[in-house]
């Protein structure tokens, strides 16, 4: 993975290098992900809930051309007819198959070319004297933005069916006797942030919070756990899960996460085209937010609240400030969390002490995305920028947040700060969970 230095303490040359690296290092990561398959599995709708990935090669450059040669750059557009077909609100993915879209060959030409005329505008651009520029933030953003579609793709493949066309080593074993759960005191800290300079609106602007006292798990929930919540009945117990969740329970058939099924009394899963026992070690992965809070519940505890998760992962009783990472200000590194699709799943349950955060808590960046107790609503003092439609749109009670980022995250996508949010249903993202409670309740 590419060091997520500060773009705030770098230099005009070294963070147009910065820029580079990460722009670089993304388009690696789309490419291997698309080089990997056919042009019948790029053109492919592998599901509904997802684009082809032929769709998401050249939205890619589109967005791209967009903000950085358009806006930044002050070009006219390359190829103005295509830009309704990768608008992502304008079809909604179920219907981008029927699309008149790039093929893959030109899809590719058309995302080199844009990415050619982008390093150019990166070496003669100035970082800075207007917001877009500040810190280099439009060409942030974009590099965000291909790595946060790389991982959508690699949701793709989990998706798809044959052989597997991706692989990768697995996490190392890490074994430790730790405390269930963790104390977080009493008092207020500063939720989200008004110094990260690639940090996106809904990131923003920082705030002052006070929490009560809460416990904590130290880990997200593992495999093991989550089949003593089935084998208790979890699934068939009504009382355990809200109303809603509920009826989706029974019209969507949920009896286990999402790719489980049962042989011979042993639970299998199938993970990016591999059929295999499911690890107990692993934390759970493929659940919805409405089995989360059913478990949770079964446990005879909650989810955290979005404030309270990212307390957790960011304060320092010590100095009264909040991180920028749970172990420190410092960039990720291989021994502090698992991200960047270096493995293509979690790595065991109280794995990487260096990523250990004040609290005691390990694993709140990376391996699974965490779903909240939380609604997706604005921070107070909430201005969308640079659109609307990154943030804005979404705001409400229909999408619940996630945190921390999971193994097919990138080091520039995931902080302490970032927000993920989806539909409460959702199974096929990379998300899991773990459970809280007040410190008062035994």
């Amino acid at each position: 993975m590419t060091d997520t230095l500060d773009p705030a303490a770098l230099t005009d040359e070294p963070l147009r290098e910065h820029i580079a690296a990460e722009l670089l290092a993304a388009r690696a990561r789309t490419a291997a992900l698309t080089d990997c398959v056919d042009e019948q599995d790029l053109t492919a709708q592998h599901s509904p809930l997802m684009s082809p990935l032929v769709w998401d090669l050249a939205h890619i450059g589109n967005q791209e051309e967009l903000w950085l040669l358009r806006n930044v750059g002050g070009r006219d557009p390359m190829h103005p007819e295509i830009d309704p077909l990768y608008d992502a609100f304008e079809h909604p993915r179920a219907e981008r198959p029927s699309l008149p879209l790039l093929p893959p060959a030109e899809a590719r030409a058309y995302a080199h070319e844009v990415r050619g005329r982008v390093l150019d505008l990166l070496a003669a651009s100035p970082l800075g004297g207007a917001p877009l520029l500040d810190g280099g933030f439009a060409f942030g953003m974009i590099a965000q933005h291909e790595q946060q579609h790389d991982e959508t793709m690699l949701i793709t493949h989990q998706l798809r069916q044959g052989p597997a066309a991706l692989f990768a080593p697995p996490p190392p074993a890490h074994q430790e006797l730790l405390p269930a759960e963790v104390l977080v005191p009493a008092g207020p800290f500063t939720m989200g942030t008004d110094t990260e300079p690639w940090a996106l609106d809904n990131e923003r602007p920082a705030h002052q919070v006070d929490l009560p006292a809460f416990w904590l798990d130290t880990t997200p929930v593992s495999n093991g756990a989550y089949q003593q919540f089935i084998a208790d009945g979890g699934y068939q117990h009504q009382q355990l899960w809200s109303e809603a969740g509920w009826a989706h329970r029974q019209q969507a058939g949920l009896t286990a996460p999402l790719f489980w099924h049962q042989e011979g009394g042993q639970w299998l899963r199938r993970r990016f085209g591999t059929l295999e026992p499911v690890p107990a070690e692993e934390p759970v992965l493929h659940v919805s937010w409405y089995e989360a809070e059913a478990y949770a519940r079964w446990a005879g505890r909650r989810l955290p609240t979005e404030a309270e998760w990212e307390k957790a992962a960011r304060h320092d009783p010590a100095t009264g400030r909040s991180r920028r990472y749970p172990w420190g200000d410092q960039p990720p590194t291989t021994a502090r969390a698992n991200l960047g699709q270096r493995h293509l799943q979690p790595a065991p349950v109280g794995s990487y002490p260096e990523g250990e955060s004040p609290c005691g808590a390990r694993q709140l960046m990376g391996d699974v995305w965490e779903w909240t107790a939380s609604d997706f609503r604005p921070y107070p003092g909430f201005e969308p920028w640079p659109y609307k439609e990154y943030s804005q749109v979404f705001f409400g009670p229909e999408y619940k947040v996630l945190r921390g980022g999971c193994f097919a995250v990138a080091p520039v996508a995931c902080r302490g700060t970032f927000r993920n949010w989806d539909y409460p249903i959702r199974r096929q993202i990379f998300a899991g969970f773990r459970t809280a409670r007040d410190a008062e309740a035994r």
